[in-house]
């Protein structure tokens, strides 16, 4: 493949990734009205570094775990931005 090739697949993937960046934005929305039906807080710190430490596990490369971390650490704390942002809506 040349470098057409290349930036056309890199294309196709960000439009996957953000297409299941914000089903997954959508999850968290339902998760935060059903968190404040039942009166629980928005943040579990335990379930944070649960989710981290299962994507670390995952991961083959060639990110290397401080990115994933960085990078999975930025998408947890907008999920949690948008479930307080739809509280009480």
């Amino acid at each position: 493949m040349d470098l057409e090739d290349w930036r056309k697949e890199i294309d196709v993937l960000d439009r996957k990734l953000l297409k299941l960046l914000n089903r997954r934005a959508e999850c968290a929305i339902e998760i935060g009205r059903i968190k404040q039906a039942i009166e629980q807080p928005i943040f579990v710190p335990e379930r944070e570094m649960s989710i981290l430490n299962r994507i670390l596990e995952l991961n083959k490369g060639p990110l290397d775990a401080e990115a994933v971390r960085r990078i999975f650490q930025q998408i947890i704390d907008e999920s949690r931005r948008l479930m307080q942002k739809n509280q009480g809506s």
